[in-house]
């Protein structure tokens, strides 16, 4: 591409975008390389929904094409406006082939240029008949198989593949361009997801690239039913954003509930990827619970797309978004599913355990140090012998804060100095703190205990929740003692009985009640015992083996 750049000296001499839903050959061509609080059930929200829905098909009868300009001279200058000449790596090559002048423009750094040459090198042998549209087409087509050839007259739309990796070649006194696919975006390598790791299965993981990423799904799931629809998002940054789901399973409703959310995104852009997307299409207010799952394992969001939820691709992130889910879904790891039933079940077990006592074990203790006189005889050890020199309760806000600073601390620290840092913290907090009296043994054991607890918990979002509920909880004991236990505990419970995850209850199945789903909960089950999907999910197909006895 150096060359191209040198080329560039040689040389001397758009509008916003509604998001449309493209088949998935399409996006394979486009993309080759590269609310929670129920609102489903306002009628304010709905008539919303269908008034945008309105506003953007008026907005698509209204939009025009906008014509390539014929004279390459004129496409010269439009494409000054457009960086050439500004911008070190936008590349535009002008040749003459056939006595015909032609344009090459593209993006240094998202090419193949391999590809680019064979094409250049294709086109020296072109005679003058060659160079309309039409022959130059079919002539790249046939002679460059390496690189898919279209033909574009709408100037916006060009100028947005060549953005996303794509190249384009103007012909002089031709009103229509010809898109050349040859992207070839910097991508990092398949690693096994580190927030996700297992003793047994698959290691790879999704990483930033769109198409891979679908990939890695489609390898799992070789059914012709596996749909990828692809639409833009965002006014300057035209985010690539994937939709994909299995098309006689998944909830008809809930699929174009998730499409119309996702059209009436109107943002500048999506720098952050997933997590802006689910900011602007699940609008949960300040609720600290994740109505969204993210996953990085491509095995993860097959196991979801089989029992009928639909997952969301973003390019350039990661993490892939499933859609509904649930608080139970969230509690759930894919090493449960590696081992046997029996040891899957136990596994589980002791999660739910740990996510329970890190939410509980510190108010229950900070209430029976408070008053002794709740605590039943087969407790009377809890206590400390002494106090410190801080309140217990104070001691356990500043160990929290302490927890979090350690773990904000070990992202940000570089991997050499991680050693170094576990050290000192140990000895600051563990050791010294205790031995000058600030703080009780018991306090940091517990605290210990609430942190790995919290660690255990599959889905980060869901642990982070969890710290501020025990915070709550260990105010509302420090304040008003059991009654403050119990309201705030009841609390808890209404607000999750009340969230919904794309209209779908958050705390199913306890409630609603469905003992067979929670049973599959508890326990995990074998595989062809597990016959029928999630009911929450309302699947076109109930039956996961229909033909089986």
């Amino acid at each position: 591409m150096s060359d191209m750049q040198r080329e560039n000296e040689e040389v001397s001499k758009d509008g916003g975008m509604k998001p449309q839903f493209m088949p998935g050959d399409q996006m394979q061509e486009e993309s080759r390389s590269g609310s929670g609080e129920g609102e489903e059930n306002s009628f304010d929200d709905i008539t919303q929904v269908s008034r945008g829905i309105e506003q953007g098909e008026e907005k698509d009868r209204k939009h025009q094409k906008k014509p390539i300009p014929s004279e390459l001279d004129d496409v010269l200058k439009k494409l000054e406006e457009m960086g050439y000449k500004t911008s070190f790596d936008v590349v535009v090559r002008e040749m003459t082939f056939g006595e015909t002048r032609t344009a090459l423009f593209c993006l240094n750094g998202l090419v193949k240029e391999e590809v680019l040459t064979e094409v250049l090198m294709r086109l020296t042998f072109l005679e003058p008949s060659d160079l309309s549209s039409d022959a130059l087409h079919s002539f790249l087509d046939f002679y460059v198989p390496a690189a898919q050839v279209d033909k574009e007259e709408d100037w916006d739309m060009l100028i947005t593949f060549v953005l996303a990796g794509g190249s384009a070649m103007f012909i002089d006194g031709e009103r229509t361009a010809l898109k050349i696919d040859a992207k070839n975006f910097p991508a990092r390598g398949m690693e096994e997801p580190s927030l996700e790791k297992v003793v047994r299965g698959a290691r790879d993981g999704f990483n930033e690239t769109l198409m891979v990423n679908i990939s890695l799904v489609r390898r799992r799931l070789r059914d012709p039913k596996l749909r990828y629809e692809l639409v833009m998002v965002g006014e300057r940054t035209k985010t690539d954003v994937c939709i994909a789901y299995i098309d006689d399973i998944v909830d008809k409703e809930l699929l174009k509930s998730i499409k119309d959310k996702i059209s009436m995104v109107k943002v500048d852009g999506l720098p952050l990827a997933d997590k802006q997307l689910e900011e602007a299409t699940i609008k949960r207010g300040w609720s600290p619970f994740p109505l969204v799952r993210y996953s990085e394992r491509p095995d993860t969001v097959a196991a979801h797309l089989l029992e009928g939820a639909v997952a969301i691709f973003v390019d350039t992130s990661p993490s892939v978004m499933t859609l509904p889910t649930t608080y139970t879904d969230l509690i759930q790891h894919a090493e449960e599913n590696r081992q046997t039933p029996f040891i899957g079940s136990y596994l589980r077990w002791v999660r739910f355990i740990g996510i329970f006592a890190s939410l509980f074990m510190l108010p229950l203790w900070l209430l029976f140090v408070m008053h002794p006189e709740y605590k039943p005889p087969v407790l009377e050890f809890i206590g400390p012998s002494k106090s410190g020199k801080i309140p217990i309760f104070v001691q356990f806000l500043l160990v929290e804060i302490g927890v979090d600073l350690l773990r904000m601390a070990s992202v940000h620290t570089p991997t050499t100095l991680a050693t170094a840092m576990s050290l000192v913290a140990a000895i600051l907090i563990g050791d010294i703190a205790v031995k000058t009296g600030l703080f009780v043994n018991e306090v940091i054991l517990y605290m210990a205990i609430a942190a790995i607890g919290m660690f255990a918990t599959p889905s980060y979002e869901l642990g982070l929740a969890n710290r501020i509920v025990r915070l709550v909880l260990l105010m509302a004991v420090a304040a008003f003692n059991v009654p403050g236990l119990v309201i705030a505990t009841t609390v808890l419970i209404i607000f999750l009985i009340n969230e919904r995850s794309m209209n779908r209850p958050y705390m199913w199945p306890i409630i609603p009640f469905d003992a067979r789903a929670l049973l599959s909960i508890v326990i995990r089950q074998p595989l062809l015992y597990n016959r029928t999907r999630p009911n929450i999910l309302k699947p076109q197909q109930r039956d996961k083996m229909p033909e089986t006895s």
